[in-house]
C-alpha cells in the first residue's frame, strides 16, 4: 500500500529538476499538523503561466509509475483566477489518500500562504523571492466581516420563514433540506464570525477544532434530526441562536 511519504517523495523528484516550477508544497492537514490515517494530501504547485498542461501531465506520469489511476475528477470553475485543480484516486493507496493538487500560476494573486489562514505549509520545493506568503489585511479582512454579517442578517431576515412556511404545509422534505442549507448554513458562518473570524468562510471544516467544545456540541445537536417534531423545535432553537450571536458580535470588536 503506498503511503503519502512515497507519493510525496515521487513528485518532488519528478517536479524538482523543471526550470519552470517555482514551488511545491502542502497545506491543509498538513499545515494544522492535523494529519491522521485519514487524511488526504492538499498538494500546490506554482508553475509558469504557460506550463499549466505541461505541469499536470507530469505530476500524472510520477503517479502512474507509482500506481494505475483509479479516478481523476477536475474541477470545471474555480474562484480564484489562474488556480486549476484536480483531485486523483490511486489503485494501490488507501481510497481515503486522495490527492488534491491545485496547480497554480505564477502571477494569480492567490497562493493559499497565508499562515493565520492556511496555517504553516510544508515547502517541499521553493525557489527563492518569486512565491511569498501575502500579509494578512487585518483592516480589510474585519471589514468585509462586518459586511458580510450585514449580509447574513438580511437573508436570515428575508428567507428564514421559509423553513416554516414547508413546514406548515407538511412537506417535511424540503422543509429539512432549508434547514440545513440555510438556516444552518448561516448559524455557522455567524458562529465561526464569533469565535474563529479568519476561517468565517471554511463552513464545517475544523469546526470541532476551532469552536468552543459547548457550541460543537449544541450544534450537533441541531444537525440530528429524529423527526418532523424535532425538525420544528430545533428551527425555532436555530433561528433563536443566530439572533443571539449577531448580538453578541454587534457588542464586541470582532478579534481578528
Amino acid at each position: 500500500m503506498l503511503t503519502r511519504d512515497a507519493i510525496i517523495q515521487s513528485l518532488v523528484e519528478a517536479l524538482k529538476p523543471l526550470d519552470y516550477v517555482h514551488a511545491f508544497y502542502e497545506g491543509g492537514a498538513a499545515a494544522f499538523n492535523r494529519i491522521d490515517e485519514w487524511s488526504d494530501i492538499d498538494l500546490y504547485l506554482v508553475i509558469e503561466d504557460e506550463k499549466v498542461g505541461d505541469a499536470f501531465a507530469v505530476v500524472e506520469n510520477a503517479l502512474k509509475a507509482l500506481s494505475p489511476i483509479k479516478q481523476k475528477y477536475e474541477i470545471p470553475q474555480l474562484p480564484w483566477p489562474g488556480v486549476s485543480q484536480a483531485f486523483y484516486r490511486l489503485e494501490h493507496a488507501s481510497e481515503y489518500l486522495i490527492i488534491d493538487l491545485a496547480v497554480l500560476k505564477l502571477s494569480s494573486p492567490e497562493k493559499f500562504l497565508t499562515p493565520e489562514i492556511h496555517g504553516s505549509v510544508v515547502f517541499y520545493i521553493r525557489k527563492p523571492s518569486k512565491v511569498a506568503a501575502l500579509p494578512l489585511d487585518r483592516n480589510a479582512l474585519e471589514k468585509k466581516l462586518w459586511e458580510r454579517l450585514a449580509r447574513l442578517r438580511a437573508r436570515f431576515e428575508m428567507f428564514s420563514n421559509f423553513v416554516q412556511k414547508e413546514i406548515n404545509r407538511r412537506n417535511y422534505l424540503e422543509a429539512i433540506d432549508l434547514y440545513y442549507a440555510l438556516m444552518l448554513a448561516i448559524l455557522v458562518e455567524a458562529l465561526r464570525i464569533r469565535y474563529k473570524p479568519i476561517h468565517h468562510d471554511f463552513k464545517m471544516k475544523y469546526v470541532r477544532h476551532e469552536l468552543p467544545a459547548l457550541i460543537v456540541q449544541r450544534l450537533k445537536l441541531l444537525y440530528f434530526v429524529r423527526n418532523e417534531d424535532d425538525l420544528r423545535v430545533k428551527y425555532q432553537e436555530a433561528a433563536k441562536w443566530f439572533q443571539e450571536i449577531v448580538g453578541e458580535i454587534d457588542k464586541k470588536k470582532i478579534d481578528i
